[in-house]
């Protein structure tokens, strides 16, 4: 089964309360939220009232919190990028 992966990219404020109401129905509140909805008819038409407000992207299946913070976390360490002339 397959999921929508729909994250808030911008924010609601001074959009109508029918615009609001679809964000609510999706279950975002914050911007940069991240919510997985199985891919359906009724989900789709939620995400295309809302189109430019979210980014979607289609996986495989849904990403649990911890999945979810693991994968924003940077890699250890750090990298020269380039030689500083003294």
């Amino acid at each position: 089964m397959s999921y929508f992966r729909i994250t808030l990219h911008r924010s609601a404020i001074g959009l109508p309360q029918r615009t609001r109401g679809v964000l609510a129905a999706l279950g975002l509140r914050k911007r940069t939220q991240t919510v997985f909805h199985p891919v359906s008819p009724q989900s789709a038409g939620m995400i295309l009232k809302v189109k430019e407000l979210v980014r979607v992207s289609e996986v495989d299946r849904a990403l649990s919190p911890l999945e979810m913070r693991e994968e924003r976390r940077p890699e250890p360490g750090f990298w020269v990028e380039k030689a500083v002339p003294r």
